[in-house]
């Protein structure tokens, strides 16, 4: 599977870290860096590129690292189409794909320890969408509103509903 990855100063090492073990394993890695440490690197234009190659590439799936992975998860989520989520272990990386679909993975490098953080990527990697059709139709919903900024209607009995 191909891999799209960027991070910003405080996630650098545990992106190279992911880089070297995805290759390992046998996925097609392509790093959007950045390329060396530099502590003044914003973490927007490489996570928002690795986030945007995702889109064009359907099939693959990306992961964005940060101190937190906050930042990162905002911005990939920022491109149009792509779904992000912040996994802090392996169970929300698995769920973030199983039903949400979700396309990148965020993680905080300074909220884990590099094996801990593999497992994490790798756990999000392994998973497959589940299909399910109530989660298909949630996805729908949010897909939906950001085209056309429509809320969807809320269930009859509702307080609010009209």
């Amino acid at each position: 599977m191909r891999v799209h990855l960027g991070s910003d100063h405080a996630g650098f090492e545990l992106k190279q870290h992911l880089v070297e073990r995805l290759r390992e394993a046998g996925h097609d890695v392509v790093d959007h860096g950045p390329v060396a440490l530099d502590p003044s690197d914003d973490y927007p234009p490489f996570c928002l590129r690795a986030a945007l190659a995702v889109r064009e590439d359907p099939g693959s799936l990306g992961v964005v690292v940060g101190g937190s992975g906050n930042g990162e998860q905002i911005a990939a989520n920022k491109v149009p189409g792509v779904r992000a989520v912040l996994a802090w272990s392996e169970e929300t990386a698995r769920l973030g794909r199983q039903h949400n679909d979700a396309h990148v993975v965020a993680v905080g490098a300074r909220m884990h320890g590099l094996d801990e953080a593999t497992g994490i990527v790798s756990a999000f990697l392994a998973e497959p969408f589940s299909g399910d059709p109530r989660h298909r139709r949630r996805l729908d919903q949010v897909a939906a509103f950001e085209a056309d900024g429509v809320l969807p209607p809320l269930p009859a009995g509702h307080p609010e509903h009209r």
